[in-house]
Formats: C-alpha cells, sequence, structure tokens
C-alpha cells in the first residue's frame, strides 16, 4: 500500500504549489533586474558604421561612430543622430553607405530615417568622429557640431526639421591644419548666458602622413605614442553665431595631448564650469576654471593625471558625476584591457583619491577594453552605475570581440558586474565605440544607444521591470544659456535621502546624450524638495514634488 500514499502525498504538494502560486500572484511584483532589447531592428534606416576598414590599416579607424542623442523637433521624444566614417586614404564619402544618419523618434518604440530631408548627410564633411548636441544660439532648437579629420562643421538647426551647415561664418571650422578633432562638448565657461565649445584633439595626420606599422608582415594599428600630442581648442561664443578662438589666452593652449573623452563639472564648487579630459597614452587634464575667463590645468596637483601607479593609460571615454551622493562630482574614465578603468573620488574639492581597486574595478574591468562610458542609474535605485562600451582596438586576438559592461553601484562604495543579467541584446561580441544615454520612450528608465565598427547601432531600451520610482527633469535657462548646462540640482527625500546631479550633455567618447537630469528615487513616491543652482548664480527652490514624472522646470527671470 505504499503506492498509494506516495500519490497522496504527491497530490498534496500539488494542490500547495497550486495554492502558493495563487497566493504570489495577488501580492506586489518582487523587484527584478531591467533587461534591456533593441529597438534597432523595428526601425528601416541603412546607417552601419563604416570605418573605411581595409587590410591596410591607417591610425584613424579604430575610432568611429559618434552619437547625439536630441530633440530635434521639439515634439517632446528624443531623436538620434549617428556620424560615420569615409573611404581610406582619399577621405571622401564616396557612397551612401558613408552617410550620416538622423532618426526621428515616432514614438510608438519605431525610428524613420529623416536624414536626408534634415539636410544631415555630411556627404561632403570627410571622415566624421565626435558629435555635441547644444542650443548655441539659445532660439529654442538644438544645434550639432560634427568632428572630422578636416574641417569641424556647425549645423543650424533651422526650426523646420532642417539643418544648415554655417561653419564658415561662424568660425568654428578653423583649426591648426591637418588636426584629429575627436570629441567636442557645450558648456558656458563665463556664465555670460551663451554656450561655448570645447574641441578635443588627438593629433596631426594626413593618409599621407600615416604611419604603417606591421608585425610579421601583417598590417597593425601603430602606437600613439607615434603621433605628435596637440592642444585642445576652445571657443568663446560672441553671439549671433559668431565664435572666437580663446585657446590661447584661456590658458588651454598650455597643455598637449592625445584627447579622447570630454566631462564638464563645477568640480570645486565655485559656481563655473571645469573641465576633465582623458587622453590615450599622456596623463589626463583638469582644467580649473579660474571664473576670470582662463583655466588652470591641475590635473597632477589633483590627482586625477595618473593611475595609482603613475602610469598614463590609454584614456577613452570619461564621464563626471556624483556616484556616492556626497554632494561633490566624481570622475570616471575606461581604458584598453589590463588597464583597469579609472574611478577618482572627489575629497572635498580640493583633491581626487583613486578608488578604482577599493571599489572593485580593478577586477572586474581588466579583462575590457572600453571605449565610451558614462554614469547611469540603469534600475532608478538613486545610484548612479557605470556603463561602458567595449572592443579592442585592433581585430586580431582571442579578446577583441568584447561584450558591453554594466558595473552596479553598491551603495556608493563598491561596483559588481552585473552584465550577464542585462539581456541578450546588452551583450553582442563587437568593436563598440559610441554611447549615449536617454530616456527614448519617456517612462522614466534610461535607454542606452551604441555604435559598432561596421555593424547596425544598438537602440537599447531600459524595460525598466524594477518597479522603483524616478524623476526627469527638463530645464530650461533664461537668464542662463537655455540648454541650462552647468546647472546642478540637489534631490532631497521625504526619508532624507539626498541626491545630486547636473547637466552636462558630453558624456563617454564622441557623443552627447539627453540634457534632461535623471534621477531615480526608489521606493520614494515623491520628492521632499529640488533644489537647482542655475549658472546664472539663481537657487530655485521647489517642494512636495511627486514621483514619476518629466517636469519642465523654467528658470526664474528674477
Amino acid at each position: 500500500m505504499p503506492a498509494p500514499q506516495n500519490l497522496e502525498s504527491a497530490a498534496t504538494r500539488f494542490r500547495w504549489a497550486t495554492a502558493l502560486i495563487a497566493i504570489c500572484a495577488c501580492l506586489p511584483a518582487a523587484v527584478s533586474v531591467p533587461q534591456f532589447h533593441d529597438a534597432a531592428p523595428q526601425a528601416k534606416f541603412a546607417y552601419v558604421t563604416h570605418n573605411g576598414y581595409t587590410a591596410r590599416k591607417y591610425f584613424i579607424q579604430p575610432m568611429c561612430g559618434g552619437i547625439a542623442i536630441l530633440d530635434y523637433d521639439n515634439d517632446g521624444k528624443q531623436d538620434i543622430f549617428f556620424t560615420n566614417g569615409a573611404d581610406l586614404p582619399s577621405l571622401k564619402k564616396s557612397s551612401p553607405a558613408y552617410d550620416n544618419c538622423l532618426l526621428h523618434n515616432r514614438g510608438d518604440g519605431t525610428f524613420e530615417d529623416r536624414t536626408e530631408a534634415a539636410g544631415l548627410l555630411g556627404r561632403d564633411l570627410g571622415y566624421s568622429f565626435g558629435v555635441a548636441a547644444g542650443d548655441y544660439d539659445n532660439d529654442g532648437h538644438t544645434d550639432l557640431f560634427i568632428c572630422n579629420a578636416g574641417p569641424n562643421t556647425l549645423y543650424h538647426n533651422n526650426g523646420n526639421g532642417t539643418f544648415t551647415d554655417v561653419t564658415e561664418q561662424s568660425g568654428l571650422g578653423a583649426k591648426p591644419p591637418n588636426t584629429l578633432s575627436t570629441g567636442a562638448a557645450w558648456f558656458d565657461y563665463d556664465n555670460d548666458g551663451l554656450l561655448d565649445l570645447l574641441v578635443s584633439n588627438y593629433t596631426v595626420w594626413t593618409p599621407e602622413t600615416d604611419i604603417r606599422c606591421q608585425d610579421s608582415g601583417v598590417d597593425k594599428y601603430c602606437s600613439p605614442t607615434q603621433y605628435r600630442s596637440v592642444a585642445n581648442r576652445l571657443y568663446h561664443n560672441l553671439g549671433r553665431g559668431r565664435f572666437e578662438d580663446v585657446t590661447a589666452k584661456s590658458g588651454f593652449g598650455s597643455a598637449r595631448g592625445k584627447g579622447m573623452g570630454i566631462s564638464v563639472a563645477d568640480f570645486d564648487g565655485d559656481g563655473f564650469q571645469d573641465v576633465f579630459i582623458a587622453n590615450d597614452t599622456e596623463r589626463n587634464f583638469l582644467f580649473m576654471n579660474q571664473g576670470d575667463g582662463t583655466f588652470k590645468e591641475v590635473g597632477l596637483l589633483y590627482g586625477v593625471a595618473y593611475n595609482d601607479d603613475g602610469i598614463a593609460v590609454s584614456g577613452m571615454g570619461s564621464d563626471a558625476k556624483d556616484f556616492n551622493n556626497d554632494g561633490t562630482v566624481d570622475i570616471f574614465y575606461n581604458d584598453l584591457a589590463e588597464q583597469i578603468f579609472g574611478l577618482f573620488v572627489n575629497e572635498g574639492r580640493k583633491s581626487f583619491r583613486y578608488s578604482s581597486v577599493t571599489a572593485g574595478l580593478s577586477q572586474i574591468s581588466r579583462r575590457y577594453s572600453g571605449w565610451s562610458a558614462g554614469f547611469i542609474d540603469y534600475d532608478n535605485d538613486g545610484w548612479k552605475d557605470i556603463y561602458s562600451a567595449n572592443g579592442d582596438v585592433d581585430y586580431l586576438g582571442v579578446n577583441a570581440r568584447q561584450h558591453d559592461t554594466m558595473f552596479k553601484n553598491e551603495g556608493g562604495r563598491t561596483f559588481r558586474d552585473v552584465s550577464a543579467n542585462m539581456g541578450a541584446a546588452f551583450l553582442p561580441l563587437g568593436f563598440h565605440r559610441g554611447s549615449a544615454f536617454a530616456d527614448l520612450n519617456n517612462d522614466g528608465a534610461m535607454d542606452i544607444v551604441i555604435t559598432a565598427l561596421n555593424e547596425r547601432p544598438r537602440i537599447l531600451m531600459n524595460a525598466a521591470t524594477s518597479g522603483h520610482h524616478w524623476l526627469l527633469l527638463d530645464l530650461v535657462g533664461s537668464r542662463s544659456n537655455r540648454d541650462a548646462i552647468g546647472a546642478s540640482v540637489k534631490v532631497t527625500t521625504p526619508s532624507g535621502r539626498t541626491l545630486f546631479n547636473h547637466v552636462s550633455v558630453s558624456t563617454g567618447f564622441m557623443s552627447s546624450s539627453d540634457k534632461r537630469v535623471h534621477f531615480g528615487l526608489a521606493q520614494e513616491k515623491s520628492a521632499k524638495s529640488i533644489e537647482i543652482h542655475w549658472p546664472s548664480g539663481l537657487t530655485q527652490t521647489l517642494a512636495n514634488v511627486r514621483a514619476d514624472q518629466i517636469l519642465r522646470i523654467p528658470e526664474p527671470t528674477k
């Protein structure tokens, strides 16, 4: 008679399991890890990041695929722009395969190619690298600046869905001959209400002067140390669409490097925007704004020039955000495999502490070659995590093609690799380059756009399954620049938690992100207060703001 007893116990277990499932279905959903899915396959566009790859390897080929996220038509939805490469050695966009690309966000999870209609194909630009989005003339329409191997380009947004090349009259096309400009950042360094422009320059190069390096008769990319270092360039906005090159008199001309990622923030809390620049195989720069139109390079003094071993690494993408919510802005950069990604904690606004080892990054980042990067609170828990777009420089080796990484912020102290939990769309192997962050579907969860050499880009939509609350603040300057770049925001929750962020669109490498300021609020359903420090010097406070909304906040006129 044992068999019936076994059957009875099995039936009993089944009834209990059914009851438990029913009970669980009535309970609130548990917090789960957000997953990303790729919306690009549902979008009709031909763009592929073509870097002009040939068996004869040219030095610039690994640097291609800049991204800008902007709402170019002011419909409340963030659109996407991509730069592209060119044939080598001609530096000509010899076919439509090298066209740049503007994707209009249709608001239903799909994107439409509007490049030609907008006048942004860029077939006369040659080989393009980074792109920066900003409203330089405060007319309410976001403009685009593109970095090229030849003259750089400024496109003015006409406000009717089209752009016009205004480079010649703007003064932004002028730069030392044959200078490679890799990235740019809009910011108002003198707080006059007009966006100025910083351009990160890498070296002097032409196809004719390209150095050919080989290993056993096979071409390889030469070390950057074989190329000359150059100064970055600062352009002051004079108004009426004109810019003045103030590189020499501002102090930027005093330091020469191989500029890659640009991060802009007020690191010392004096009300003026400072600049961190990650350099490739050179010491990093920290330009502190003196408040009189000049900058002082203090990277060595502040502890961000080198890693903890006093070594200059291949600095690539960078970002500056307050990852530990202590009210001061910290710095992150990524670099090549075995070099360890760099994390610098701001200590009292007077120096930085190299914290890669104590934060756990030395172990989890060692095998990756990172290019673009950024702080992103992907799960809305109020702690900014670290994303890195990865892939080796060359196409050789067992670890050449790499997947991207997400390092979860554990309470502002350490980071944990959660890449495997981000979904299959997050993990393809490739040579990933540009990345930008935005809430593309306005659901409060930050999405990611990534390029990869000789592949279609990915548009990773965040599934937002954590159940956490959020705020997205769209600041509009009046006395300050209209984009509010440089405005800092402090959010205090009912439980007493304080969160910090600021407006800065220059993120990672060659890319420009959503200018709206994102806050994850975890379980908090409101903000007790929102304190905004505008670049003009005004302070604005909002009280008792409900969570889970996009809030447009104009700057007070007085």
